[in-house]
Parts: structure tokens; sequence; C-alpha cells
């Protein structure tokens, strides 16, 4: 172990122990008589640790969400939330499932009431006919259906996927960074991911995996400035590969059928546009 820094011994550093434990940093915190000392077993890591102990140590909502963070249920390297954690994310799944229920997964014409406009009262088989039936549904006040193609589902295999992936992510960044960050993050990633894929194909499309494209997004373009989330790496190598091969004809082939490619596409960079304009919790822009 390397000695790194001394500090006050009234200094309250648990969280930031445990946090930088679930970072990967092997370290450890002793007390002498008149002070506390930061050990390192890596020294190269000392530059990013001390300026992470520096914003703990200064400002007040870095120290909240690190501690936050510290508090998180993660075992053996994995997130392990519960409801408490996550009630959101819940409730959008929970409505998912509902919806899946009372559409028969797709198949009667209640469906039509939750697509991004009503197929069978405009024309969407051209661009400029997708235009004109979003310009007239918007200007009868359902806006409602600018969101509501995420929670239709066409099979159990569709529901459960996405319902797990949405936990699995949505539950930390709604943990870490807050119930605010991460309904904007729903509602950027939702407009992107379903206007794009209706403008492309029109309204025949449903699920939310546009949003879980767009929370993978901003988890890992976000964890680059700040690390505090909990994911395998290899999962956006497979999301983008998954991704590009559903522009191909393969999963028709394969039978999988036809998938809403521009709905991931637009969730994704959905994504990514929340976690290059909003800074992570804690930090600020400077002029």
């Amino acid at each position: 172990m390397h000695r790194i820094k001394e500090l006050a011994p009234e200094l309250d550093l648990a969280g930031f122990s445990t946090w930088l434990g679930q970072q990967g940093v092997q370290h450890r915190i002793t007390r002498e008589p008149d002070r506390q000392v930061l050990w390192l077993a890596h020294p190269e890591q000392a530059e990013p640790v001390l300026a992470a102990l520096e914003q703990y140590m200064g400002d007040d909502d870095v120290r909240d969400r690190v501690n936050r963070a510290g508090r998180a249920p993660v075992r053996g390297g994995r997130w392990q939330p519960s409801p408490r954690h996550a009630p959101l994310v819940l409730a959008m799944i929970a409505i998912a499932g509902v919806v899946a229920w009372l559409t028969g997964l797709g198949e009667n014409l209640v469906s039509a009431l939750f697509m991004y406009v009503d197929p069978r009262f405009h024309d969407w088989q051209t661009f400029q006919g997708r235009l004109a039936g979003l310009t007239e549904t918007l200007a009868s006040g359902q806006v409602w259906r600018l969101i509501t193609p995420d929670f239709l589902h066409f099979s159990v295999m569709h529901i459960l996927f996405n319902a797990v992936m949405l936990w699995f992510l949505g539950s930390q960044v709604e943990w870490m960074d807050g119930k605010g960050r991460f309904v904007t993050l729903f509602l950027v990633t939702s407009l992107a991911s379903n206007t794009l894929q209706y403008l492309v194909s029109g309204p025949l499309f449903g699920g939310l995996s546009g949003v879980v494209y767009g929370v993978l997004g901003y988890c890992w373009l976000s964890q680059q400035r700040q690390p505090r989330f909990q994911f395998p790496p290899a999962l956006v190598t497979f999301a983008l590969v998954w991704m590009i091969i559903g522009f191909t004809p393969l999963p028709e082939v394969l039978g999988i059928g036809r998938m809403a490619n521009e709905a991931h596409l637009g969730g994704f960079l959905g994504g990514l546009l929340v976690a290059m304009l909003v800074p992570p919790p804690g930090q600020r822009r400077t002029a």
C-alpha cells in the first residue's frame, strides 16, 4: 500500500471508502493518533481518487450522492435493487404489464389507443401522410401518444426482456441520480425513439426497448465523467451489435421478425444527448 494523503481525524469517510470499493479501487483508510491516512494499492490512481475526494469534502451534494452510492445494494459486483430504490421504474414496468393485458399483447383494438397515431384514421403509408397524421393527432390534444407506444408489447418475451433491462439499468439511474434525472431521461429518450420510428415506418410499433437503449447510452457516457453505475462493459458492445444486426434482414430470416431499429437508435442517441448536456450529479458547469 502507498500512503497518499493525511486527513483530519474527525472526517467521516465511510461512504467515500465504500464508494471507492465499488469502483474497484484497492485502498485502506487507517487511523493514527491525530489523523486519518488514505492508502492506495496502485499509486497511479492517486490523481483521480484525490480529485474525487476533494469534491466529496467540498460539495454537500457530491457527498450526499457518494454516500447514497455507498449505501447502494451492490453485492459481488452486481447491482441488486429493491422496490424502494426505484419506485418510478417499477411503476413503468407495472404499467407495461397492465397495457399488455388490456391489449392482449397488441392483438385487439385497444392497442390503437396507445399507438403514436391511430392507424385506422390516418394515412401513414407515405412520409407526408405520417407528418399530416402527427400534426392532426397533436392538434386534437392526443399528446399522450408521443409516450404511450413505450408500453405496448407484442409477446411475453418482448416485455420480459425490456422489463429486466430497464429494472437493472433504470433503477441505478433513479437511485444514484435521482427521480428528476430519471424522468428527464425517460421523456427525452421516449420522444426521440418513438418519433424517429414513427417518421420512418409508421405507427405499428411498441415497446420499452428504445428507452432501454437510451438509459444504456446515458449510463455509458455519463459513467466516463463520474463512475457510479454497475454494468458489464460488454453490454454496450452487445447492444450496439444487436442494433446493427436489426438493420439487416437477419432477424426476419431467423424468424424473430422486424425490430424497431429506429426506436433503438433514437433512444440511444437521446440518452447520449442527456449525458452530454446534463452534468453528472454534483458537478457544476463552469463559464
